[in-house]
Order: C-alpha cells, then structure tokens, then sequence
C-alpha cells in the first residue's frame, strides 16, 4: 500500500512546517510532537520520508553510506573494493519501547562466530537509520538506558560498540523523530533539550476540519493508489519546494539585526545556554529557504520561535500560563 501522502494532511500546520524545516537541514536537531492520540502523527513522518528523493548509497554498506564520503568512516567500507553506487529509498526507521540495546546499537553475529568462528558484527537500528530519519513513538516512555544512549549518538554522529572483545565505531547521522502524549509521563530535560523542535499537535475542534480529515483517511483507504494518483502533483510541488530550499540553504544569509532579536527573545524567555539561539537562527534560516527568501526576516523568526524555544524554558511558580503562551507573549512585545 502506497504511503499516505504528506500534501493530503489536514491541519496540523506547525508540525507540517517543521518536519519540512528538519527535512531541508538536518543540523537543527530533529523534531518533537506531543499531543492527542490519533491526531496523524507517524503519519505526518512517513508521509515525508516517502516525499524526498531516494538518496545516493554504496550499494551493499549496511549504513547506507554515501559513496562521496571518505571509506575509513565506515566499518564495511574500509575493507576495500569498488564503492558501486544505487538509489534508495531514504530510511525510516521504528525504534519500539521494548527493544533491547543490542538490537539499538548492533551485537555481535553469533551464526557466524558460531559456525565460522569469525568475530563480526550485526548492525542495528541506528546503522540502519543513518542518512535517514529515527522516529520513537511514545518517546517519553522510552528507558534510561536508551535515552543516554541516544544522547551520545545524537551528539557525535558516531555509534561505538564494544560487544565480546568487537570494537567498532560506524556513522550513525538521523534526524531524530519523537512523539507522545505528554499525559502519560515528561520527557527527561536531557532528551528534550537535544531536539531541536518541539510541536504541539491536539484534535481538531471545529466540525470542517473533522469531516475533511475523516473523509480524506476514508478515501484513502478505500482506493489507496487512486487517492495517491490524485495527490501526485501536489506531492511533486513540495517536493521540488524542497530541493530548491536544500541549493538555496547555503546562500540564505543571517543579519546581525535578526541575531540580536534572537539573543533578546532567548534572554527575556530565560533560556538555559546558548543552543536556543543557535537552533532558532537555523531554523529561521531554513524556513527562510523554503520560502525563497535571501535573508531571514523578523516574519521568519515570528513563526518558527514557539516551536524552537517552547520547551526550553524553565518552569515559574509565579506564571501559571503555558510555554507557548510565554512565547507568544514575549514575541509580542518584542514585536509590537
């Protein structure tokens, strides 16, 4: 069955916006949604892996690497031999609650030490995920042991496995996916802080956007391809949107204007460090990218500064609105 398309969502603008944000550069740090059950989440996810481009991989590595990266980086590659390149889908890939750390990391391939008294390795979900994206549903229910694990992964961009005298280290770059409901347990601040976009997605209140989405998973359902057929050239839309943005990212400027209305937004919300400022002025910059725009603007910054910052505050007793709210707050006075 074809995967439902990302055009054909129904609301959920700022979870839209910032998948496609991730999407065009990687480096702001991956995507957090948190909201109702049923409210299209995975769906939003898979919906834009299946938009991009099948990407450019050697063809055999099991990290999915690419053939324009050096060979020492990769454990399969560095054993020599013609890097033969092929397209391939770029990889989504489930890290389920219950999964073990040798199935996250990779182990060592016991049918082959067994049978041919060989050491080798048996890569994981991380291996599999590089280049691609990583998505945890009910990430706030996700183990301790996993969650640091993942920390140090996300940090480097390199996964180190020390398994029965194996030692190893192998790319592992993902965009890190997230969600979950937010009533059945918090995020560790540690994790949290790591994304670099947090989305807040809830039911639909109003009885139009209800119908147009259960009549639009309907139609699906019932004639997949048909419904995907219909959809084809608004996919296509997007997904030039998207290549153009990715040439265009590079050449997007910053001014010193739009930085220091960073700087202020992030001191008077008091943010904790300084990836608040830095995972706004990347996301500013992406956005402004796929907008076609040479500079970010204070337009830019107005729209992705709740997403970027929200769930970087810290708590006060004394103000018992919400961290959107406070967002919004600050950015209308800044702006006003």
């Amino acid at each position: 069955m074809p995967t439902f398309p990302f055009s054909a969502i129904v609301g959920q603008d700022e979870m839209r916006q910032a998948l496609l944000i991730a999407a065009v550069d990687p480096s702001v740090g991956g995507v957090l949604v948190f909201g109702d059950r049923g409210t299209g989440k995975s769906t939003a996810i898979r919906a834009l892996a299946a938009l991009l481009p099948p990407m450019r991989a050697v063809a055999g590595c099991p990290y999915n690497c690419d053939p324009d990266s050096p060979a020492a980086s990769c454990p399969h590659c560095a054993e020599g031999g013609p890097r033969k390149s092929h397209k391939t889908p770029v990889p989504v890939v489930d890290l389920p609650l219950g999964a073990t750390e040798d199935r996250v990391v990779g182990t060592l391939d016991l049918e082959r030490a067994l049978g041919a008294g060989v050491k080798a390795f048996e890569p994981g979900l991380l291996a599999r995920a590089n280049r691609g994206f990583l998505y945890i549903d009910e990430v706030n229910l996700l183990e301790d042991h996993l969650v640091d694990l993942l920390l140090d992964v996300a940090a480097s961009g390199v996964n180190t496995v020390e398994r029965e005298g194996l030692s190893l280290r192998h790319p592992a770059r993902f965009v890190l996916v997230g969600s979950g409901n937010p009533e059945e347990g918090e995020l560790r601040p540690q994790l949290l802080d790591r994304f670099g976009l947090a989305c807040e997605v809830v039911t639909p209140k109003d009885i139009p956007t209800r119908i147009a989405v259960v009549r639009a998973r309907d139609a699906y359902e019932r004639d997949p391809e048909g419904f995907c057929a219909a959809r084809a050239r608004d996919e296509a839309a997007i997904r030039k949107r998207l290549l153009l943005a990715r040439e265009r990212l590079p050449s997007v400027t910053v001014p010193d204007a739009a930085l220091e209305r960073a700087a202020q937004l992030c001191l008077t919300l008091g943010t904790d460090g300084l990836r608040g400022e830095l995972t706004l002025m990347r996301t500013a910059r992406a956005l402004a990218a796929l907008d076609g725009a040479g500079a970010v603007t204070d337009d830019h910054l107005r729209r992705i500064a709740p997403a970027a910052l929200r769930h970087r505050l810290r708590r006060n007793p004394l103000d018992e609105s919400g961290s959107t709210a406070r967002v919004e707050r600050a950015l209308a006075e800044m702006f006003s």
